[in-house]
């Protein structure tokens, strides 16, 4: 039986709208009243962006949204582990436990849970890997969080990630800037295809996998055909196949990439990693194989 690649992007020649789900203002932490957060967003060029303050949930019928796609949230924050509560009805009660915190995220229509810089704190350990192993029904983790740059721990977790991958867990990669002042501000963002620029043709992309996080990197081009995946990035100087449990399968150094899937191989999944210039990069989601 011919092997299978699931790929979650849609055809070439989608739209690709660029946000942020990770700021906080004055409502909680943050150094900006809201509305000054959303008009530096919309002056760099955002497309869509979500207020995330801490345990308090601040509706964005209340400002200009200044043309983007303004997504209800808030920041899962007290008693554990922080989260992300995406395009939220109502404040949900921050419960040590946090399993009963995503089921009652997923109970609100169009709603998700995504897990938060997963190795922040001196220990690497804001989130221990047993509980992301354990929790159920979470969208996906921050594979890169860009307010841990300046704080203890790495903004980096695709470490976790790949050990969910490795698992089986069909967990996406999300990329935000966690911005609490102007300096936070377009660190890592994610890039989404959706054919509608509206809240919910951007919450479908995410939930689908339809996104790419980044710290720079401009993915231009992303198809599957048969067992070959391609990937474009013209800003990229490293292109990386990363495949089960973070083993490095093949690179080139070039702004494309275009693997050929062996037929016996053991991956059960392949994910791209794009290296630019300085510290930039793109992760895009995996392939998964069958």
């Amino acid at each position: 039986m011919p092997l299978a690649i699931a790929n979650p992007y849609a055809e070439s020649g989608t739209p690709w709208l660029k946000g942020n789900l990770h700021a906080h203002t004055t409502e909680s932490d943050g150094s900006r009243a809201p509305q000054e957060v959303i008009d530096d967003y919309a002056a760099r060029g955002h497309d869509f962006m979500m207020l995330s303050d801490h345990d308090k949930l601040t509706a964005p019928s209340l400002f200009n949204d200044r043309g983007m796609i303004l997504i209800p949230g808030n920041e899962v924050s007290a008693n554990g582990p922080h989260l992300l509560h995406v395009n939220a009805q109502s404040r949900i009660e921050p419960l040590a436990d946090r399993q009963q915190v995503i089921g009652t995220i997923l109970k609100e229509k169009g709603a998700f849970a995504v897990i938060n810089h997963p190795n922040w704190k001196e220990n690497f350990n804001h989130c221990p890997q047993e509980n992301l192993q354990t929790w159920e029904g979470y969208l996906g983790i921050e594979v890169y969080n860009g307010v841990i740059r300046r704080l203890h721990g790495s903004p980096l977790a695709s470490d976790r990630w790949d050990m969910l991958l490795h698992q089986g867990r069909h967990v996406w990669g999300f990329a935000n800037d966690d911005s609490h002042t102007p300096e936070d501000v377009n660190l890592a963002w994610n890039v989404v295809q959706s054919k509608q620029r509206t809240l919910a043709g951007v919450l479908e992309a995410f939930v689908a996998g339809r996104f790419y996080g980044s710290t720079g990197v401009d993915i231009e081009t992303i198809a599957v055909h048969g067992r070959t995946i391609h990937v474009r990035a013209p800003k990229a100087q490293r292109m990386v196949v990363v495949g089960h449990a973070g083993k490095r399968e093949t690179h080139c150094d070039a702004p494309e990439i275009t693997y050929h899937v062996p037929e016996n191989t053991k991956n059960r999944y392949v994910r791209i990693e794009c290296y630019g210039p300085g510290e930039s990069m793109a992760w895009t989601q995996p392939f998964w194989i069958s």
